[in-house]
């Protein structure tokens, strides 16, 4: 295996680890909006949205890339 599929792997079981002890319903506030959810739903939320924002990036950054490439 590659170390990327290695090091993909452990960081999956750790999270995995990290929401089955977060059960417990956590009351969120956002403006003047309350939402009452379980930390393994809003844990799981969050990570969601920091894989898309990983991959809006790197796909912005790879058509900056070619973008460059292209005119030079």
């Amino acid at each position: 295996m590659q170390p990327k599929t290695i090091t993909l792997i452990v960081i999956g079981v750790l999270f995995l680890i990290i929401l089955i002890q977060n059960m417990q319903i956590t009351t969120l506030n956002i403006f003047f909006w309350k939402i009452h959810v379980a930390s393994l739903v809003l844990l799981f939320v969050i990570l969601g949205i920091g894989f898309i924002a990983g991959y809006l990036v790197r796909s912005l950054k790879k058509k900056n890339k070619k973008e460059t490439q292209a005119t030079v």
